[in-house]
Formats: C-alpha cells, structure tokens, sequence
C-alpha cells in the first residue's frame, strides 16, 4: 500500500514535534556490529542506543565509576 504525500507530510511533522535527533559518528566497521547485536537482542539500532545510554546515565548516577582519561 502507497504512503500518500499527505501522510508522509503528517508524519514528519509529528515526528518533528515529538522527537529529538541527534547524528552520531563512529569508527568504520562500528555500524555494523551495533546493528547485529541489536539484531540479536531483539530490538533495533535506536533502541538499543537509547537503552545503553539510559542505562549508563542511571548507573553513573548511583555512583557508577567513569572511564579514566590517560
């Protein structure tokens, strides 16, 4: 079934209004390894990102130890 222009159009401004996006950069090679273990976990790439980052920030809270810089 065709998504109408309309639709598209009311999507993007939904998604627009409700969401925060933001790019991220890393090594070559590293997309794919992301993808296939969110592929294996069951859920997808943004899910898994924001589930790491959701989980890291709740355990640096509870006084989790952050990585040393050299």
């Amino acid at each position: 079934m065709a998504v109408s222009k309309a639709q598209q159009k009311a999507v993007h401004k939904y998604v627009k209004a409700n969401y925060d996006r933001m790019e991220l950069t890393l090594p070559k090679g590293q997309k794919a390894v992301i993808k296939a273990h969110a592929q294996e976990m069951g859920e997808s790439v943004n899910a898994f990102v924001g589930r790491a980052i959701s989980e890291t920030m709740q355990r640096d809270a509870e006084g989790g130890i952050p990585n040393e810089q050299p």
